[in-house]
């Protein structure tokens, strides 16, 4: 059996109908914000299953039908959808509904939609097991709370309960109450027996004498007559000076409570003097409490700004010394590179002049030698070859060869000019690129320091606005502080005004404004603006006719102004059609008549209608209920004036002459006047105003200083990433540099070998070609074994040539390799060293940032000024705080000692009221004695009967003592006859038969007392075992849950007995002994360990929050094992838990889940792992809905929840 579905309509959140999807027969979760509906839904499988909604009176129906705009809600249906299949409820039926509908005046069940009695649903619940005396199938919100902390003695009732011992102790009470009857008749049985007896006794003696008696008698009464008639007389002489002592005791009591009226109100204005006094003290303590505070902050920050300062300038100084150092030494530095390269800048023509003289030189012997070479190559080919012919051809073959190689040496020196062409380009664009990232660093640097100082400028703002915010949040919570207390007054003014004014009018007033707002809802703007308000909302007075004009007024004051009758009526109906209570009456200012009135002209009575201020517009209504009024001087010149000119007079203090005679007056109790308390509510209503709007122009600019501040972040944020942004690129850009410096040192080093190969290839392709023109010249000519006479001449010139050539090339040389070796040191000189040191230098420079650092101290310098006049601000209003706490702390002893001086004079007039009082009501007690003793007289003389004729003469002159004397004489002589009795054998038989009846009542009596006593001692006897039972298995249960939730730990109940004495089974209370045996248990405790440790083990109060949130669930747990339900309804059992226990408990559930339906509701996720199926409440337009979820939603649901709550 299992809950398949329930659907809602009307119950409290749950306007429209919610019919909830079938329920899973395991776990299901249901998850929403706080305030959603979801203990609404919990609370309406309630209403339909529990005893929580039984014999509910109107108000409470009302309390749970829903509440919102629209319609009205006249009821409410719940109905709750069981899967049967099991047969569980003895309905042979699978689907089983049980529903609930519930109206202001109406409460029905339905079964299967027959109309059912309350009992029988109970019944048929209690048949599916479902058990009154275990309700845990229902956990409700806070209840795992209030089992944590709950007492032993507590436990051990709820022991008691889930065990059954009602039943026990219901019928115990029945036996006891009948005890009690069967010993009360047994009583009065021998009682009657005994008198029964004495009487039959008695009449067995009485037979005659009866005449003289009626003589006797006569006389008695006469006598008798005449002392009752003198003492009631003397009783209404005495009740006559009494009646005049109580109205003098009144006057004078009067007297005295007008002095203690006028001390109490002098004690009221020194109270709330010291209550205004103590919240100002209450603000000021907590204003200087953050005062303090802040300059505690102020002070640590003015220290650390200190430090930094310090800091900051030593590090300026050490910059400022290391920026003159390096630019000293860069100076020195450029003095050396200047002086350096002008003598590279003359070396190096030199340089170049002698290399190219070398060059040219070699050229020449290298030519000079070629040619040389050639002509005894020419000589050698006459003995070489036989013919010119073989000659020729191998000229040709050294011709093609040569031609070969040229063509490749032309084609290296290309290439080799091309490489050389294209790395002094890229060393150009090398150059060109540096100086342009140099520009680059140059300017984002100049951006870093302006952001830098943007950034401090931004930082500045910040901790202004901060500060002027923190402001404005003090003064927040005081101008709070304030409106809580004028909402505390205005409440209980309204308060006392609600309980003066009477349920009815109170409810009438609240019923007008809900129809007022239904009427502005549907834009009936007429009959809104036609209500005027309540009488006392429409003028105003001053407070010492206060009295006078509330005693005339009297209920008139909270009638209703209306511009017409028809609006009224429009209330009126509009009122019945929404059914709302309350007593209403309407003043319709077009139908209420007035006439003028000819006021008397005199000193000692003024028209009420003059002292009172209000618009023209009501003139119609404040005549019609003052205009006949006059405000007069004494009672005296009240009752003159009404008898005259036919006019309502009264006094300030309130006493009434009416135009007709009456007079009306009394004690006024100015304490509870409803025009002041309506007066000091309507001046609390300002001041809340007030303090409204300074809270909203705060609250405005607080907004504004939010904004701005956001702003102000934002902006360093944005700032923050560009520096950021900027000092990557600057660094990007230096690392860039050094990397296109190495670049172009590199192509620089390439270039000079490439050189020298170009300049090789050169000359060994210049003597090819010399070599190919010689033998061009050679071919065709004739094969001679010698040199001709001008080879010969040549030969010998080429030598002389080379010789010369030789000398000079060496001399050259050796200028060259000094000239190349001067150069090299001073380009590594100035590479090497001194441009290095230079970069170097500028590098550091650059890297100190001297300007930034001075900007960073003089903000520094610039927050400790601030922090300066903040503080000295702080120290200004602390000093005042002081001053106004002394000053306010004597204001409060000055007011204190006042109102203990009103509150003694208070109790002095009180202790003379009260003797007063006293008085008066000894003079009342008496007076009501003496009035008892005149109805008694008066009864005495009825109860007499008729008398003899002589009675009313015959002793009338004789004084009370001889009157008494003759009574005692009469008396004597008729205690002789007092046994005479007419009736006595009529009696006797009477009385026989009586007493037979008694004896045998009495027996009967006697057995029934005996079986009652049989069936309590057997009544405690299946208590105790009851008890003792349950408690086995409870405390095996609750072991068991115990460690599984808690793997490792161990947990016990223990049964607490405590002394309970015995009584003695003879006596009458032996009935009772048997109690021992059950009350001798006194409660339960837990012990519990986590770690299952014996040391460790704890009680509940040694426990922490969620510990005993976990204990207390367990033990749910166990109880539930005890007397399993076929579903379990959670709400929240996992709120105050650690997320390990609730672990352990989602897997308990997902254990237990397997037998049972389990209905929970969780802000937590660790349940949702357990579940199987999830529903969402959702609250929108003051309305619930449920719908089925995803888990994914459901955790959504939870997270969302956290990350708001």
């Amino acid at each position: 059996m299992h809950i398949k579905k329930v659907s809602i309509q009307g119950f409290r959140s749950y306007r429209e109908a919610t019919d909830i999807e079938p329920f899973s027969p395991k776990h299901n979760i249901i998850v929403g914000r706080n305030g959603s509906g979801k203990s609404n839904f919990f609370c309406a499988i309630q209403f339909v299953l529990s005893d929580d909604y039984n014999n509910l009176r109107a108000e409470q129906r009302q309390q749970l039908l829903h509440e919102g705009t629209g319609a009205r809600v006249i009821s409410a249906c719940v109905e709750i959808v069981f899967d049967n299949s099991d047969n569980r409820l003895p309905i042979d039926k699978e689907e089983v509904t049980l529903r609930r509908v519930i109206g202001s005046k109406k409460d029905q069940y339905f079964l299967d939609k027959k109309m059912v009695t309350k009992s029988d649903v109970l019944n048929l619940l209690e048949s599916a097991g479902f058990s009154r005396s275990n309700p845990y199938y229902i956990v409700k919100q806070g209840k795992i709370n209030q089992m944590a902390t709950a007492p032993d003695s507590q436990r051990l009732q709820l022991l008691r309960e889930v065990a059954g011992t009602r039943v026990y102790d219901e019928r115990k009470d029945e036996s006891k109450e009948l005890m009690k009857e069967s010993e009360s008749r047994n009583a009065k049985i021998e009682e009657l027996l005994t008198l029964i007896k004495d009487r039959l006794s008695t009449l067995e003696q009485e037979k005659e004498e009866l005449s003289n008696y009626q003589v006797w008698d006569k006389n008695r009464r006469a006598l008798e007559y005449t002392i009752h008639n003198q003492e009631l007389n003397e009783t209404r002489s005495k009740l006559e000076q009494l009646t005049s002592k109580r109205e003098n005791t009144s006057v004078q009591t009067r007297h005295l409570r007008v002095q203690q009226e006028a001390t109490l109100k002098k004690t009221k204005e020194f109270q709330k003097l010291l209550n205004q006094v103590n919240t100002r003290l209450k603000q000021l303590f907590e204003e200087k409490e953050q005062n303090v505070s802040d300059r505690q902050e102020l002070i640590k920050k003015k220290a650390q700004l200190e430090l930094s300062c310090a800091d900051l300038k030593d590090e300026l100084e050490s910059d400022e010394r290391s920026l003159s150092q390096a630019q000293n030494e860069l100076e020195d530095l450029r003095v050396k590179i200047d002086l350096r390269q002008k003598e590279k800048d003359e070396i190096v023509p030199q340089f170049e002049d002698k290399a190219r003289l070398e060059k040219d030189l070699e050229r020449r012997l290298n030519n000079s030698e070629q040619r040389r070479k050639e002509l005894y190559a020419k000589q050698g080919r006459g003995n070489q070859f036989r013919n010119r012919e073989e000659r020729d051809n191998w000229i040709q073959n050294e011709l093609k060869t040569l031609h070969r190689g040229i063509k490749d040496k032309e084609t290296q020196i290309t290439n080799l000019q091309e490489e050389i062409n294209g790395s002094k380009r890229n060393q150009q664009d090398l150059e060109t690129e540096i100086t342009e990232k140099m520009k680059g660093i140059q300017e984002h640097k100049s951006m870093m320091d302006n952001l830098t100082r943007e950034f401090q400028s931004l930082m500045r703002r910040r901790d202004e606005v901060h500060t002027k915010r923190q402001r404005l949040w003090r003064t927040e919570a005081n101008i709070q502080q304030e409106n809580d207390s004028i909402k505390s007054d205005i409440k209980s003014k309204e308060h006392t005004l609600n309980s003066l004014i009477g349920k009815a009018a109170f409810h009438g007033i609240d019923s007008v404004k809900k129809v007022m707002e239904k009427f502005r809802e549907r834009g009936q703007m007429d009959l809104v603006e036609g209500y005027k308000g309540a009488l006392i909302e429409n003028f105003t007075c001053n407070k010492s006719f206060f009295t006078c004009v509330e005693v005339t007024a009297g209920g008139k004051l909270f009638n209703h102004v209306v511009a017409s009758d028809r609006i009224g009526t429009m209330y009126l109906n509009e009122m019945n059609k929404m059914n709302l209570p309350g007593e209403v009456t309407f003043l319709p200012l077009n139908k209420l008549e007035t006439r003028d009135i000819d006021y008397p002209q005199t000193s000692d009575a003024i028209p009420m209608i003059t002292k009172m201020d209000y618009q023209d517009n009501y003139k119609v209504a404040m005549r019609y209920v003052f205009g006949k009024t006059l405000i007069c001087r004494s009672m005296e010149v009240s009752t003159k004036l009404a008898r005259t000119h036919q006019l309502d007079c009264i006094t300030l203090e309130g006493d009434q002459v009416s135009r007709r005679g009456a007079l009306t007056g009394g004690y006024v109790d100015n304490r509870k006047s409803r025009l002041e308390i309506y007066s000091t509510k309507q001046e609390l209503h300002q001041q809340l105003s007030k303090k409204e709007k300074e809270f909203s122009n705060n609250k405005e600019e607080l907004v504004k200083l939010e904004h701005e501040i956001a702003d102000v972040m934002e902006n360093l944020q944005k700032q923050e990433t560009r520096n950021k942004k900027n000092k990557d690129v600057y660094e990007k850009l230096k690392v860039d540099i050094r990397m296109l410096k190495d670049q172009s040192q590199a192509l620089q080093r390439a270039l000079e070998p490439k050189e020298r190969s170009l300049a090789s290839l050169q000359t060994h392709c210049e003597a090819l070609k010399s070599t190919k023109t010689s033998l061009q010249e050679e071919m065709g000519t004739d094969l001679l074994s010698q040199l001709s006479i001008d080879d010969q001449h040549e030969v010998d010139r080429l030598n002389d040539e080379i010789k010369q050539l030789t000398t000079e090339s060496k001399e050259v040389m050796q200028q060259r390799i000094r000239l190349e070796c001067r150069k090299t040191n001073l380009e590594n000189l100035l590479k090497d060293n001194l441009k290095r040191r230079r970069d170097q230098l500028m590098q550091e420079m650059q890297d100190l940032s001297v300007e930034m650092r001075r900007q960073k101290l003089e903000q520094a310098i610039s927050d400790q000024k601030i922090c300066d006049e903040q503080l000295q601000i702080t120290d200004t209003r602390l000093k005042e705080l002081d001053e106004d706490l002394i000053r306010h702390e004597g204001e409060k002893t000055t007011y204190q000692s006042k109102a203990e001086e009103s509150q003694i004079k208070q109790r002095e007039w009180k202790e003379k009221i009260s003797d007063d009082s006293r008085e008066l009501d000894k003079a009342t007690n008496k007076q009501s004695m003496l009035i008892k003793r005149k109805e008694e007289c008066m009864r005495k003389i009825r109860d007499l009967g008729s008398l003899p004729q002589d009675a009313f003469e015959k002793y009338q002159g004789l004084s009370h003592k001889q009157l008494m004397r003759k009574l005692d004489e009469c008396n004597k002589e008729l205690k002789k006859y007092s046994h005479v009795n007419k009736k006595a054998l009529d009696q006797y038989v009477s009385f026989s038969e009586q007493k037979e009846k008694l004896l045998s009542r009495k027996e009967e009596i006697d057995r029934g007392k005996e079986a009652i006593i049989n069936l309590m001692e057997h009544l405690e006897h299946e208590k105790y075992e009851a008890i003792q039972l349950t408690f086995r298995q409870v405390s095996k249960n609750f072991s068991d849950v115990f460690q599984k939730l808690v793997p490792g730990g161990k947990a016990t109940l223990i049964m607490k007995r405590g002394d309970v004495p015995t009584q003695d089974s003879e006596g009458p209370g032996s009935s009772e002994q048997s109690a021992s045996i059950v009350d001798q248990f006194v409660g339960i405790g837990i012990k519990v360990s986590f770690s299952g440790k014996a040391a460790e083990t704890r009680e509940m109060q040694q426990l922490s929050g969620g510990q005993k949130s976990l204990v207390a669930l367990a033990l749910i747990f166990a109880i539930q094992k005890c007397d399993p339900a076929p579903f379990y309804l959670f709400d929240e059992i996992d709120q105050a838990l650690d997320p390990a226990h609730r672990s352990s408990v989602a897997s308990m559930l997902r254990e237990l889940s397997e037998n049972a339906q389990f209905i929970t509701t969780t802000f937590r996720p660790e349940l949702l792992d357990a579940a199987d199926k999830f529903y969402g409440v959702i609250y929108r337009n003051k309305m619930s809905m449920v719908r089925t979820i995803t888990s994914v939603e459901a955790r959504e649901f939870v997270e969302d929840d956290q990350m708001h709550g």
